[in-house]
Protein backbone atom coordinates (compact mmCIF):
# COMPACT_ATOMS: atom_id res chain seq x y z
CA UNK A 1 0.00 0.00 0.00
CA UNK A 2 1.61 3.45 -1.25
CA UNK A 3 1.64 6.02 1.60
CA UNK A 4 3.03 9.79 1.50
CA UNK A 5 4.17 11.20 4.18
CA UNK A 6 7.28 14.34 4.54
CA UNK A 7 10.62 13.62 5.88
CA UNK A 8 13.98 14.58 6.47
CA UNK A 9 16.77 13.17 5.14
CA UNK A 10 19.19 12.23 7.78
CA UNK A 11 21.53 9.68 6.15
CA UNK A 12 22.09 8.55 2.60
CA UNK A 13 23.81 5.60 1.36
CA UNK A 14 25.24 4.98 -2.50
CA UNK A 15 23.47 1.00 -3.28
CA UNK A 16 25.08 0.29 -6.94
CA UNK A 17 25.39 2.56 -9.92
CA UNK A 18 22.08 4.01 -9.94
CA UNK A 19 20.35 3.87 -6.33
CA UNK A 20 20.71 4.26 -2.83
CA UNK A 21 19.18 3.92 0.44
CA UNK A 22 18.28 6.76 2.88
CA UNK A 23 17.06 6.92 6.57
CA UNK A 24 14.67 9.54 6.67
CA UNK A 25 12.98 11.15 10.04
CA UNK A 26 8.88 11.57 9.66
CA UNK A 27 6.33 12.93 11.52
CA UNK A 28 3.77 10.11 11.42
CA UNK A 29 6.18 7.09 10.64
CA UNK A 30 9.90 7.88 12.98
CA UNK A 31 12.83 7.16 11.33
CA UNK A 32 12.59 4.65 7.95
CA UNK A 33 14.97 3.68 5.79
CA UNK A 34 13.69 3.65 1.97
CA UNK A 35 15.59 2.77 -1.57
CA UNK A 36 15.55 4.99 -3.81
CA UNK A 37 15.62 3.96 -7.24
CA UNK A 38 17.81 5.89 -10.15
CA UNK A 39 18.15 8.42 -7.48
CA UNK A 40 21.93 9.05 -9.01
CA UNK A 41 20.70 9.58 -12.74
CA UNK A 42 21.16 13.30 -13.40
CA UNK A 43 17.70 12.90 -14.82
CA UNK A 44 16.25 11.60 -11.96
CA UNK A 45 13.65 13.80 -10.47
CA UNK A 46 14.35 12.63 -7.07
CA UNK A 47 17.88 13.51 -6.56
CA UNK A 48 17.69 16.74 -4.93
CA UNK A 49 14.43 15.68 -3.13
CA UNK A 50 16.46 12.90 -1.65
CA UNK A 51 19.76 14.37 -0.75
CA UNK A 52 20.72 14.64 2.81
CA UNK A 53 19.38 17.07 4.38
CA UNK A 54 16.51 17.61 2.49
CA UNK A 55 12.98 18.00 3.53
CA UNK A 56 10.48 16.68 0.88
CA UNK A 57 6.98 15.35 0.36
CA UNK A 58 7.62 11.48 -0.65
CA UNK A 59 5.62 8.73 -2.11
CA UNK A 60 6.29 5.28 -0.89
CA UNK A 61 5.48 1.68 -0.33
CA UNK A 62 6.48 -1.65 1.43
CA UNK A 63 8.71 -3.70 -0.94
CA UNK A 64 9.93 -7.00 0.23
CA UNK A 65 12.53 -6.30 2.43
CA UNK A 66 11.97 -2.46 2.87
CA UNK A 67 10.17 1.04 1.65
CA UNK A 68 10.96 2.00 -1.32
CA UNK A 69 10.39 6.10 -2.43
CA UNK A 70 8.80 6.01 -5.95
CA UNK A 71 8.55 9.90 -5.97
CA UNK A 72 9.65 12.72 -4.58
CA UNK A 73 9.18 16.65 -4.56
CA UNK A 74 11.70 19.04 -1.85
CA UNK A 75 10.48 21.36 0.29
CA UNK A 76 12.51 22.77 1.80
CA UNK A 77 16.87 22.51 0.81
CA UNK A 78 18.64 24.46 3.16
CA UNK A 79 20.53 26.29 0.65
CA UNK A 80 22.09 28.42 3.43
CA UNK A 81 24.01 25.52 4.62
CA UNK A 82 25.45 24.16 1.60
CA UNK A 83 28.05 27.40 1.63
CA UNK A 84 29.93 27.14 5.10
CA UNK A 85 31.44 24.22 5.93
CA UNK A 86 31.11 25.04 9.57
CA UNK A 87 27.03 25.40 9.30
CA UNK A 88 27.31 22.09 7.12
CA UNK A 89 29.01 19.88 9.28
CA UNK A 90 27.24 21.51 12.75
CA UNK A 91 23.99 20.32 10.30
CA UNK A 92 25.19 17.12 10.26
CA UNK A 93 26.02 16.47 13.54
CA UNK A 94 22.19 17.48 14.15
CA UNK A 95 21.11 14.89 11.13
CA UNK A 96 22.95 11.99 13.64
CA UNK A 97 20.96 12.92 16.57
CA UNK A 98 18.33 12.43 15.35
CA UNK A 99 19.38 9.00 13.76
CA UNK A 100 20.63 7.81 16.89
CA UNK A 101 17.76 9.43 18.82
CA UNK A 102 14.81 9.76 17.24
CA UNK A 103 12.35 6.72 17.25
CA UNK A 104 11.38 4.27 14.52
CA UNK A 105 8.48 3.48 13.04
CA UNK A 106 6.20 5.83 15.35
CA UNK A 107 5.19 9.06 16.34
CA UNK A 108 8.19 11.46 15.85
CA UNK A 109 6.49 14.90 15.35
CA UNK A 110 8.01 16.88 17.64
CA UNK A 111 11.56 15.76 16.79
CA UNK A 112 11.03 16.22 13.24
CA UNK A 113 9.72 19.89 14.12
CA UNK A 114 13.00 20.51 16.03
CA UNK A 115 15.40 19.90 13.83
CA UNK A 116 13.87 21.98 11.41
CA UNK A 117 13.31 24.97 12.87
CA UNK A 118 16.99 24.39 14.23
CA UNK A 119 18.27 23.86 10.70
CA UNK A 120 16.20 26.77 9.36
CA UNK A 121 17.80 29.59 11.83
CA UNK A 122 20.94 27.44 11.29
CA UNK A 123 20.68 28.13 7.47
CA UNK A 124 19.75 31.66 7.99
CA UNK A 125 21.94 32.47 10.98
CA UNK A 126 18.77 33.61 13.18
CA UNK A 127 20.65 32.27 16.36
CA UNK A 128 24.29 31.45 17.47
CA UNK A 129 25.52 28.30 16.41
CA UNK A 130 26.54 26.61 20.02
CA UNK A 131 22.74 28.14 21.07
CA UNK A 132 21.44 25.79 18.53
CA UNK A 133 23.44 23.01 19.19
CA UNK A 134 22.61 23.21 22.87
CA UNK A 135 19.30 23.39 21.93
CA UNK A 136 19.46 20.06 19.92
CA UNK A 137 21.38 18.17 22.27
CA UNK A 138 19.05 18.72 25.34
CA UNK A 139 16.24 18.94 24.00
CA UNK A 140 16.23 16.12 22.09
CA UNK A 141 17.32 13.93 25.16
CA UNK A 142 14.53 15.16 26.62
CA UNK A 143 11.92 13.52 24.72
CA UNK A 144 14.41 10.33 24.17
CA UNK A 145 13.86 9.90 27.55
CA UNK A 146 16.91 11.36 29.55
CA UNK A 147 15.56 14.81 30.57
CA UNK A 148 17.42 15.93 33.28
CA UNK A 149 15.83 16.46 36.85
CA UNK A 150 16.36 20.61 36.80
CA UNK A 151 13.62 21.75 38.51
CA UNK A 152 15.27 22.27 41.90
CA UNK A 153 18.01 20.66 44.23
CA UNK A 154 17.77 17.05 44.51
CA UNK A 155 18.36 16.83 48.20
CA UNK A 156 16.58 19.67 49.75
CA UNK A 157 14.63 21.03 47.23
CA UNK A 158 16.32 24.73 47.05
CA UNK A 159 14.90 26.57 43.23
CA UNK A 160 18.14 28.41 43.09
CA UNK A 161 21.10 29.57 44.28
CA UNK A 162 23.87 31.74 42.82
CA UNK A 163 25.86 28.94 42.10
CA UNK A 164 24.18 25.12 41.20
CA UNK A 165 26.14 22.03 40.59
CA UNK A 166 25.21 19.32 38.17
CA UNK A 167 25.72 16.06 38.17
CA UNK A 168 26.37 14.04 34.57
CA UNK A 169 25.68 10.80 35.55
CA UNK A 170 22.40 11.45 37.14
CA UNK A 171 21.33 14.31 35.28
CA UNK A 172 20.86 15.76 38.74
CA UNK A 173 20.81 19.38 40.07
CA UNK A 174 22.50 20.60 43.87
CA UNK A 175 22.52 23.45 45.30
CA UNK A 176 25.21 24.95 46.82
CA UNK A 177 24.86 23.95 50.27
CA UNK A 178 24.00 20.00 49.52
CA UNK A 179 26.61 19.97 46.60
CA UNK A 180 29.62 18.08 49.20
CA UNK A 181 30.26 14.85 48.13
CA UNK A 182 28.78 15.32 44.78
CA UNK A 183 30.74 14.76 41.70
CA UNK A 184 29.39 17.51 39.63
CA UNK A 185 30.21 20.68 37.70
CA UNK A 186 29.62 24.29 39.75
CA UNK A 187 27.34 26.34 36.99
CA UNK A 188 26.26 29.95 37.22
CA UNK A 189 22.39 30.71 37.42
CA UNK A 190 22.13 31.97 34.21
CA UNK A 191 23.25 28.36 32.41
CA UNK A 192 20.39 26.43 34.90
CA UNK A 193 17.91 28.90 33.59
CA UNK A 194 19.17 28.37 29.94
CA UNK A 195 18.86 24.59 30.44
CA UNK A 196 15.70 24.69 32.06
CA UNK A 197 14.42 27.08 29.25
CA UNK A 198 15.13 24.03 26.54
CA UNK A 199 13.89 21.42 28.86
CA UNK A 200 10.60 22.86 29.99
CA UNK A 201 9.46 25.51 26.56
CA UNK A 202 6.85 25.42 24.56
CA UNK A 203 8.69 24.48 21.14
CA UNK A 204 7.55 27.85 19.89
CA UNK A 205 9.55 30.00 22.69
CA UNK A 206 12.48 27.23 22.75
CA UNK A 207 14.87 29.62 20.83
CA UNK A 208 14.08 32.79 22.15
CA UNK A 209 17.03 33.31 24.73
CA UNK A 210 19.95 35.17 24.38
CA UNK A 211 23.36 34.36 26.35
CA UNK A 212 26.86 36.01 26.21
CA UNK A 213 29.66 33.91 24.47
CA UNK A 214 31.36 32.98 27.13
CA UNK A 215 28.16 31.91 28.75
CA UNK A 216 27.42 29.94 25.21
CA UNK A 217 30.41 28.21 24.99
CA UNK A 218 29.92 27.06 28.75
CA UNK A 219 26.25 25.89 27.92
CA UNK A 220 27.56 24.01 24.87
CA UNK A 221 30.15 22.01 26.69
CA UNK A 222 27.55 21.15 29.46
CA UNK A 223 24.93 19.80 27.01
CA UNK A 224 27.49 17.82 25.09
CA UNK A 225 29.04 16.35 27.67
CA UNK A 226 25.66 15.32 29.17
CA UNK A 227 24.50 13.79 25.71
CA UNK A 228 27.80 11.63 25.72
CA UNK A 229 27.69 10.40 29.02
CA UNK A 230 23.59 9.14 28.80
CA UNK A 231 24.08 8.24 25.11
CA UNK A 232 27.40 6.28 25.51
CA UNK A 233 29.24 7.02 22.37
CA UNK A 234 31.08 9.63 20.41
CA UNK A 235 29.99 11.04 17.05
CA UNK A 236 32.36 11.78 14.43
CA UNK A 237 29.98 14.85 13.18
CA UNK A 238 30.72 16.29 16.11
CA UNK A 239 34.46 16.21 16.33
CA UNK A 240 34.87 17.49 12.91
CA UNK A 241 32.47 20.05 13.97
CA UNK A 242 34.90 20.56 16.80
CA UNK A 243 37.99 20.63 15.03
CA UNK A 244 36.79 23.13 12.27
CA UNK A 245 36.12 25.69 15.88
CA UNK A 246 39.72 25.29 16.95
CA UNK A 247 41.14 25.54 13.96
Amino acid sequence: MRQNTKGLIIREQNIGEQDKLVTVLTADMGVIKAFVRGAKSVKSKKQSATGLLCYSSISLYMGKDAYIIDEAQPIEVFFGLRDDIEKLALAQYFAELAFELAPQETDANEYLRVILNTLYMLSNDKKPMLLLKAVIELRLLSLSGYMPNLVACDRCGEFETPTMFFNFEHGLLFCENCASGEISLPLELCVISAMRHIVFSKLEKLFSFEMPPDKLEELSFVTETYLKAKTERKYKTLDFFNSLRTT
